[in-house]
């Protein structure tokens, strides 16, 4: 695996710390979660000087291991007036510029779910950011903290929008552009089962075979850049994709170029013949579905893991042992409540 013999301490926190450790172990590290006991806090709560108080901050590491990387997530980074202030993904998506983009012409904005800032700006790029700092430190044998956050790390994910302001892509206000929803073939349709399809036709090839597919005539329609006529053309789509049902679409549009999907849910995408085919997804030992770890590596692959997740100290005991600590020891600090175990919930 490619990330074998890197090891990792990951401290609590929710969603996006747990998934750039997940990410991390499906590779080949071995990650070693510490959770607090009876956690349930705030994600952004979680790193406001309590490593520091705990003499475990990023400074006093580095002088006792100079290659250590120490990587920090949080919502608003590490400085700034925003540094010290409660947050979650809607208000990092929103600080970041990103929010007022997305959403329906005529509506609030909306976020899509918790994924663009916390595992996309946050979990994912906190990952980068380890990875970089590992091929760095090959070469210069030291390592360095990582201040990874959300607001910055999903405008990045954005700069596609900031560098594309000035052709024209963005002019008109939102949910009314060329990617955001505003043109007829780039938006979502209702069929005849009260299910929807997807369509993405952009270029003019494409956008004929849409047009073949719909039963259209080219020569009857307006050009397919003209955005005064956009709304009226989205109009006439939809009255002919609720004439058929999800399937017969996919009947249709299947196997050609046209850019036209069905919206799958969880447990569609996960039976669909494609990812069947790819082995897309994985069943662990509880017959729970889950999305294999991606990207596919082709001589150093992550390794599935089959097993149910760990509950929060199952392996408390085995770690510390690992560690040096004795029985003794071990007990003591279950009787001051500093640890805690869940073997007892495991076994029933």
């Amino acid at each position: 695996m490619a990330l074998r013999g890197i090891k990792v301490v990951e401290l609590a926190g929710l969603a996006p710390g747990p998934f750039c450790g997940m990410v991390l172990a499906d590779f080949g590290a071995q990650v070693s979660r510490v959770d607090r006991p009876g956690f349930s806090s705030n994600l952004s709560r979680l790193d406001r000087g309590v490593m520091e108080k705990l003499q475990l901050g990023p400074n006093l590491l580095l002088q006792e291991n100079p290659k250590l990387i120490y990587a920090r997530l949080s919502g608003f980074g590490q400085s700034g007036s925003f540094s010290q202030v409660a947050g979650h993904d809607i208000n990092y998506l929103a600080l970041s510029g990103v929010l007022s983009k997305i959403g329906r012409s005529g509506e609030n904005p909306y976020p899509p779910l918790n994924l663009l800032a916390d595992f996309g700006g946050g979990g994912l790029l906190c990952t980068l950011g380890i990875l970089m700092a590992l091929v760095e430190r090959m070469h210069s044998g030291k390592g360095q903290v990582i201040d990874a956050n959300m607001v910055e790390g999903t405008a990045y994910l954005s700069s596609f929008i900031w560098k594309t302001q000035k052709v024209g892509l963005w002019s008109k206000p939102r949910g009314q552009n060329l990617l955001d929803g505003g043109a007829p073939f780039y938006t979502t349709y209702r069929t005849a089962d009260g299910e929807f399809m997807a369509v993405g036709a952009i270029e003019p090839q494409f956008y004929q075979l849409l047009i073949k597919g719909l039963g259209l005539k080219s020569d009857e329609l307006p050009n397919q850049m003209s955005q005064a006529d956009w709304p009226e053309m989205k109009k006439k789509f939809a009255d002919v994709f609720v004439k058929k049902t999800k399937a017969e679409w996919c009947q249709v549009f299947d196997g050609t170029d046209a850019c036209v999907t069905p919206v799958l849910t969880l447990e569609e995408a996960a039976h669909h013949d494609h990812s069947r085919e790819r082995g897309s997804f994985l069943t662990d030992e509880d017959q729970l579905l889950s999305p294999r770890p991606a990207p596919l590596l082709s001589r150093t692959p992550a390794v599935p893991f089959a097993q149910r997740d760990p509950f929060v100290g199952e392996h408390t005991e085995e770690i510390l042992k690992n560690f040096g600590f004795n029985q003794k020891e071990i007990d003591e600090l279950y009787s001051k409540g500093i640890i805690e175990s869940s073997k007892t919930k495991c076994s029933l």
